[in-house]
């Protein structure tokens, strides 16, 4: 793992610019005492770093009120990194659906999502097993954000991860509607009712499928970006139960 640059933000965050192989990313550290630690969030994104960093930003400081750091890694295809030819195809089957007003065939949602999944789980246990080398970093891992199904997945393949806040608003493919069975961290999951561009019901089905003993849904009125704060502090609020860190916030 290479550091490119890091800056001090407002309220004394870190942020620092990194390479993991060939893939880019960004940490935030909170401030800590000399020989304290933080557990770390990854924070999922719809790809895009350069277009994301406002709203990581703001997640990472929110997070960083708890005593948590927070990482984000460019997904294969996005920002950057070369195109993925595949999924610029699915992507453009999607759209013409979607124009036409017509179903979206479960091939194209496989198409879709399921090679970014394959290739981006890899890539972000990579990236756990070089920041857990950092001081200042350590204990459990928590997951926060979409795209949902990467979260599923690398939930499933990376016991590091103790707890998951899964943002709905993207398509599920059916194997992850049958691998989330297998699920047992305790999950919580943002769903935007009126996202018109992202099928409610999968989300639904989604949620039920989790075999998780604590699993909660939050669903808010708006459509797909209009996420209410009240509803992030409530997300931050199961992250800190659950990644055992205290704060006056996370009371």
């Amino acid at each position: 793992m290479q550091i490119l640059s890091e800056r001090r933000l407002d309220g004394d965050l870190l942020e620092r610019s990194l390479l993991v192989g060939d893939v880019p990313g960004i940490l935030w550290m909170p401030p800590l005492d000399p020989s304290g630690s933080a557990p770390l969030i990854l924070l999922g994104h719809p790809g895009g770093l350069d277009a994301q960093h406002p709203r990581l930003i703001a997640r990472a400081r929110r997070s960083a009120q708890d005593g948590f750091a927070s990482a984000a890694l460019e997904l294969p295809g996005s920002g950057s990194r070369p195109r993925l030819s595949a999924l610029e195809e699915a992507r453009a089957e999607l759209r013409t659906a979607l124009g036409a007003r017509e179903p979206v065939a479960d091939a194209t949602v496989d198409r879709l999502v399921l090679p970014l999944v394959d290739a981006a789980v890899p890539e972000c246990r990579a990236a756990l097993d070089a920041l857990s080398a950092l001081p200042g970093l350590g204990g459990p891992v928590g997951y926060s954000g979409g795209i949902i199904s990467l979260g599923v997945r690398l939930a499933l393949a990376d016991p590091r991860i103790a707890a998951a806040v899964l943002f709905a608003g993207s398509w599920i493919p059916r194997v992850i509607l049958e691998e989330a069975r297998a699920m047992r961290i305790p999950i919580h999951m943002l769903l935007q009712w009126d996202d018109v561009d992202n099928p409610r019901q999968a989300a639904l089905d989604l949620f039920d499928a989790f075999g998780s003993p604590e699993k909660s849904l939050a669903a808010n009125l708006g459509g797909h970006t209009g996420v209410p704060a009240y509803a992030g502090d409530e997300a931050a609020r199961f992250l800190a139960r659950h990644l055992g860190v205290a704060s006056s916030r996370a009371a």
